[in-house]
């Protein structure tokens, strides 16, 4: 494990007793918590998105703000949700937030999770999909984001604009070049980590897998893992890939840890989401010594080079980072961590 860092569910509204989670406290409190990661020597903080839902619904804003504020942390999703967005809009925005932070950007992008609502994303105005679930949209929108950020040209110039027109064809503007390598497709099964893999993009693979093989999640996942890297190989595109998976981990060091987490440890699940069979990862609950042993047995864990720490954000900046400090000083080191600021 070269690198570690959150990826936060959003959440915002009622938190019982009378009080409520604003959409604008849950992004101050990420911005907030992103500094405080990044004096840490933290790798990275990342953001899931959903629409029709009280999350983060569009992220470019926040990661700008976060860009602003520190100087080390990498910033992205997991993941942004394809169908849903306009490919060259999505692209000229990532170029801006990459060329703010230096290079900094990691952006995770797929078909998306499942819904609070029926194909949302026709409300967006993307219709013509013959899957259930969109994923053709998905794919498409995809394919046009990656020309734009190669800077592929993509409308003929106009040789008679007063605007420096010209001929041939133009790219969109701003463009970051390194953008290209720091693109992340989040995949939850074998056959999208293989397509993954021979397009040339880093992979996201989260505590789901839609696939049950009868096999623990880790392996099934490592698994998954290990035919991504095989595509990459065979498909030779330049540079060498990145591999996240995401954790619910939680290390157990103060009486609050305890009544949070204590006894939330369990095992692999396996259930239906979004009609289709599922393997779900465990918990990890534990003290920071406990939590070692366990997590040097996680067979993805070992293969990936980057964990991403599911956090309850509703639980404020302060609980978060001394969760996130506790990881970084008790557990990682062993895992073969080394902070940023080192």
């Amino acid at each position: 494990m070269r690198s570690f860092g959150t990826l936060s569910f959003g959440h915002y509204g009622p938190l019982g007793g009378g009080r409520e989670l604003s959409a604008a406290d849950s992004m101050l409190q990420a911005i907030d918590l992103a500094q405080g990661m990044d004096d840490l020597g933290v790798n990275g903080v990342y953001f899931r998105v959903h629409h029709f839902a009280r999350q983060q619904a569009s992220p470019m804003p926040l990661l700008a703000a976060i860009a602003a504020r520190t100087e080390r942390i990498e910033m992205g999703t997991g993941v942004v949700d394809m169908r849903y967005e306009n490919p060259l809009h999505l692209a000229e925005e990532a170029a801006a937030v990459d060329l703010i932070s230096g290079g900094r950007l990691a952006l995770g992008v797929s078909r998306g999770s499942p819904e609070t609502v029926i194909r949302g994303y026709e409300a967006f105005g993307y219709t013509g999909s013959t899957d259930p679930r969109g994923a053709d949209l998905a794919r498409d929108h995809f394919a046009r984001f990656l020309q734009a950020i190669e800077g592929e040209g993509l409308a003929e110039r106009d040789p008679s604009s007063q605007f420096g027109g010209g001929h041939g064809m133009q790219r969109i503007e701003p463009y970051s070049p390194g953008l290209r390598s720091r693109i992340w497709w989040g995949a939850g099964n074998r056959d999208s980590a293989e397509w993954a893999g021979r397009v040339g993009v880093n992979l996201m693979s989260s505590t789901l897998l839609t696939e049950d093989r009868g096999l623990p999640f880790d392996e099934l996942q490592a698994q998954q893992i290990e035919a991504f890297r095989a595509a990459w190989r065979e498909a030779g595109p330049p540079g060498e890939p990145r591999v996240s998976v995401s954790r619910s981990i939680f290390p157990i060091t103060t009486a609050e840890d305890e009544l949070y987490f204590g006894g939330r440890q369990d095992g692999d699940g396996v259930g239906m989401i979004d009609g289709i069979r599922s393997t779900f990862g465990k918990t990890y609950a534990a003290t920071p010594d406990k939590l070692v042993e366990q997590l040097q047995r996680d067979a993805a864990i070992r293969s990936a080079d980057t964990l991403m720490l599911t956090i309850p954000s509703q639980l404020g900046v302060e609980f978060n980072l001394r969760l996130v400090a506790a990881f970084a000083e008790h557990v990682a080191p062993s895992l073969g961590w080394e902070p940023t600021t080192a």
